[in-house]
């Protein structure tokens, strides 16, 4: 995990691409610019009778160029950092600020790959994302850049259980005027809580508890924890909706 700071304010942690799935997406984006190379030096062929050997050369060389470092370029320019294959894993190049890849970068890591996976089989990017603490490979360093995992397994989360010492109080609560979107926030800080830093952990959670607390009454007892009291205030709702005691 990596960590950066959203528009809020608030630290939040990233998932950093892991090295299988960056070299699965490799070899799709491989795939593509080989089936690109040998469909152009095809026409390249075909359409050489009335050239000599140096002009065919150099155009197949200028064509090769293009589509090994094009084909990267302007798929992470126009894919705000997805390449073909990064796009098939969920896989997204970002700057090291969060923001989105540009240009600049993408040619950067464009270039850098020609020397150290198409000349150097890749051996110099092996080594440095493994010593690196984002994975990054060379191109990235020199880029700013970063990949990170932005789609990840869907997975289910248990619904948020009753603190035994809320039961009481939540029983009492007024719950009408707390709207689904609010709810939906607080069941997802929930879900987060453990994967979020210690200190987002606490100011996300006064956060939400005071958007929740503004919704419902009464207030929870003095000294109440933010997760504890969203939890109780979810459970007593949910049990409500299902027309059974609180679990």
């Amino acid at each position: 995990m990596d960590e950066l700071v959203s528009g809020e304010a608030v630290v939040i942690e990233v998932p950093c691409a892991r090295f299988p799935s960056r070299l699965a997406a490799i070899l799709i984006d491989f795939g593509v610019q080989g089936v690109l190379l040998l469909i152009v030096n095809t026409v390249i062929v075909a359409a050489s009778g009335h050239l000599n050997a140096a002009s065919v050369a150099a155009i197949a060389l200028t064509a090769s160029v293009l589509v090994i470092v094009g084909y990267p370029t302007i798929f992470e320019t126009l894919g705000r950092g997805r390449s073909l294959g990064k796009l098939a894993f969920g896989l997204r190049v970002i700057g090291d600020d969060g923001s989105p890849e540009r240009f600049r970068q993408a040619l950067v890591r464009a270039l850098a790959a020609v020397v150290e996976i198409w000349m150097l089989t890749g051996a110099p990017a092996l080594i440095t994302s493994l010593i690196s603490a984002r994975g990054k490979r060379l191109g990235d360093l020199f880029a700013g850049t970063y990949v990170i995992q932005e789609r990840l397994p869907a997975r289910t989360t248990p619904p948020p259980q009753m603190p035994p010492h809320l039961a009481g109080w939540a029983a009492s609560l007024e719950l009408s005027a707390l709207p689904d979107s609010v709810a939906s926030s607080a069941r997802s800080y929930l879900s987060r809580y453990w994967e979020l830093t210690p200190q987002a952990r606490h100011d996300l959670g006064q956060r939400v508890a005071a958007d929740v607390a503004s919704r419902v009454s009464p207030p929870p007892p003095p000294g109440t924890p933010p997760a504890d009291f969203l939890a109780a205030v979810l459970a007593e709702r949910r049990a409500r909706a299902l027309g059974k005691p609180p679990e």
